[in-house]
């Protein structure tokens, strides 16, 4: 493996900004890994880890030795005549599983096609889409831990799912690097499209047979209507979390906010749509500068080119201070600021 100074992130942050890493290193091996991690020359240097560069904001220059896991393959480790678990590689683009997946007719995945990430973000911040998240289909993960270079397994409940969180994310932040995940996926799928437009979607399609493949290009054709491409505009996805508030504080909004949308969670929280209470924030559209909200998706932050990830910090201060004067809902970014 080659260290390399004063390498440009521009390439590897899906916003396009420019930063600086004082070091960068890419990692295609466990071994590797390890070997790093227990290098006493590089003990106390601070380290930071990047995947696919489609959550992180980066509103400086990184003074550490940036990580990029490049750790591939795809194996099955078990089959039966019901389901395939799959060992796959941190550094496997998300979307390229999926498609993996989709084409052997493995059922599990198809609701989170397009999705931008790698594979070892994925559970980290347990990614959903259309009814579906990570821990729906997780088996296992393995992560290397950064004081030991030790390698670990995780199972679901070690790993402490939550709403786009993990104990990755929580009290054993920056402690493991994911290496590998291990997921359950069915060859009977049942399959789900009571969320969003799919169902709709597919009937456009004139879809005659419901099949994994179907359903995950319905996916694809629904988020290239709403979503931007980050090849053509700089974005990170959904840049806030959809906030849960309790059941009474939906209630009172409906009466100021009739059109108010919100999904029940449990008996006692409601979840509320961040796009809907940006767009009714008047942000949609807006540009200030190179920075800007999408025209078409409210809760998505754009970079048109030429700024700075602070004008985005900066940006997304204002959405979250608009929102919360006018709803008394603070909004959670989901990307992580560098």
């Amino acid at each position: 493996m080659e260290i390399k100074e004063n390498v440009s992130l521009r390439p590897y942050n899906t916003f396009g900004f420019e930063a600086k890493a004082r070091y960068f290193v890419a990692i295609t091996s466990v071994g590797q890994l390890q070997q790093l991690l227990i290098d006493p020359r590089w003990a106390a240097t601070p380290k930071w880890i990047l995947g696919g560069g489609s959550n992180v904001l980066l509103t400086r220059d990184v003074d550490a030795l940036v990580i990029r896991i490049e750790i591939k393959g795809i194996e099955i480790v078990h089959e039966d005549d019901d389901q395939v678990m799959l060992r796959v590689g941190a550094g496997e683009n998300w979307h390229g599983f999926v498609q993996h997946c989709v084409e052997q007719g493995y059922g599990g995945v198809e609701n989170l096609s397009l999705i931008p990430g790698t594979v070892g973000a994925a559970p980290m911040q347990n990614i959903g889409a259309y009814g579906v998240e990570i821990k729906d289909i997780f088996e296992e993960l393995k992560a290397v831990e950064t004081t030991t270079g030790i390698l670990q397994t995780f199972d679901a409940e070690t790993c402490a799912f939550g709403y786009r969180e993990s104990v990755f994310k929580t009290t054993l932040k920056n402690q493991y690097i994911i290496t590998s995940v291990t997921f359950r996926l069915q060859k009977k799928p049942v399959y789900n499209v009571s969320y969003g437009d799919i169902q709709k979607t597919l009937e456009e399609m004139d879809v005659s047979e419901l099949s994994v493949r179907a359903i995950s290009e319905a996916v694809v054709k629904i988020r290239q209507s709403k979503l931007p491409d980050p090849a053509q505009i700089g974005n990170a996805g959904s840049f806030f979390k959809n906030p849960e508030i309790p059941k009474a504080q939906f209630e009172s909004l409906k009466t100021d906010f009739p059109t108010l949308p919100g999904y029940p969670v449990g008996k006692a929280m409601v979840k509320v749509p961040a796009g809907w209470l940006i767009e009714q924030a008047g942000w949609k559209g807006h540009r200030t500068g190179a920075v800007g909200v999408h025209d078409r998706q409210a809760l998505v932050l754009v970079h048109h080119g030429g700024g700075t990830g602070q004008q985005i910090k900066e940006l997304a201060a204002g959405v979250q201070a608009s929102v919360e004067d006018k709803f008394g809902i603070r909004l959670t970014p989901e990307v992580n600021f560098v």
